[in-house]
């Protein structure tokens, strides 16, 4: 028993540690971007390609949004929030998660 307690709280605080982590890797951030699907990616930004975009949500693609500044893409985790903002330019508030390049968001204002 006393080998089990030593090797359990090394366990626990391992796991602790983790959740730390895990939760700190998300952050409230508000950035600018196009929406867009993964599969057009960049081209919502260049007008036009709203019919395209809706056709390749229906084929299954997930709705994205393309940061301005970097160019990155953050898969949007809660996409019936920018329903109907496809290929639009916006403004979004959330949590952005730097680990897996994925955002949740809490508001949408178009610009």
């Amino acid at each position: 028993m006393k080998k089990v307690l030593p090797i359990v709280l090394v366990l626990w605080a391992g796991f602790f540690m983790a959740a730390l982590t895990v939760a700190s890797a998300a952050k409230a951030s508000t950035v600018s971007g196009y929406v867009s699907d993964s599969v057009c990616l960049t081209k919502a930004a260049s007008g036009g390609y709203a019919d395209c975009t809706n056709k390749c949500l229906v084929k299954g693609a997930q709705l994205v949004i393309v940061v301005d500044v970097t160019q990155q893409i953050l898969t949007i985790d809660n996409p019936d929030v920018v329903k109907g903002h496809e290929c639009h330019h916006v403004l979004l508030t959330g949590d952005i998660n730097i680990h897996t390049s994925v955002i949740h968001i809490y508001s949408v204002r178009t610009l």
